[in-house]
């Protein structure tokens, strides 16, 4: 149960009727984000009651519940405030959600980019630049991968840019080439592989292409400087 001294309030007006809660503003923005599993509602809840008024401790009705809701179930009601009401923040709060989202976009679009005059990624720089000038938005609530596509389409007015996978080839020696598949598959996918007659084993392997160079830094780490990479055209 969240701290009531660290509780915000969530709130929610319909058919002419007011509902709150006292929630983690944290908590309760994961809750909300559908790509954060595992949550449960009552860890979110300073308390489980549904307010009119929370601050003055003044409870909801059930005939107001039914009304709205058509149900009186405390948690289901608390569910459906925080996933289509609004969430009271401190400016920090927000500011602070707000930069940890933006991060998310930006790493997202970086990893699986490329510039398409060139084929290669852009840096991380290029992107958040664009973005400014742009002047894109970015909303604490609505998920990375919605913000992504608006992103892009912003960007795409200062720089040549398209998602994109690439096919490269590599080859390791036999020795490490075991360890290596799990590293390989964090990165994409392998679509065909076989062993060579000097022991060696190549693959052609599909991965986003915004990390092309950190593939083939990690295939050089994995081998001592011994693998061979190429981008497939």
């Amino acid at each position: 149960m969240v701290n009531i001294d660290d509780a915000v309030i969530a709130r929610l007006e319909s058919h002419g009727e007011r509902f709150e809660i006292l929630v983690d503003p944290d908590l309760a923005s994961d809750f909300k984000n559908p790509e954060k599993e595992g949550l449960a509602i009552e860890d979110v809840l300073a308390v489980e009651e549904i307010f009119k008024d929370a601050k003055k401790g003044d409870k909801a009705s059930e005939d107001s519940m039914n009304k709205v809701f058509e149900n009186i179930d405390t948690l289901e009601v608390a569910t459906a405030i925080i996933n289509k009401g609004h969430i009271q923040l401190t400016a920090q709060q927000k500011r602070d959600m707000q930069e940890e989202k933006r991060l998310m976009v930006i790493n997202k679009i970086a990893r699986e980019s490329i510039n398409p005059q060139t084929g290669l990624p852009h840096p991380v720089k290029r992107i958040e630049n664009a973005m400014e000038e742009t002047k894109v938005k970015i909303d604490p609530f609505k998920s990375v991968d919605e913000q992504v596509q608006t992103t892009l389409k912003a960007i795409k007015i200062k720089i040549p840019i398209r998602f994109e996978k690439v096919k490269i080839a590599v080859r390791l020696p036999g020795n490490v080439a075991g360890n290596a598949f799990s590293h390989i598959s964090k990165f994409g996918t392998i679509l065909n592989e076989e062993w060579q007659q000097d022991g060696s084993w190549v693959a052609i392997v599909e991965i986003p292409g915004g990390i092309q160079d950190k593939f083939n830094l990690k295939m050089g780490e994995l081998s001592g400087g011994e693998s061979e990479t190429k981008l497939i055209k």
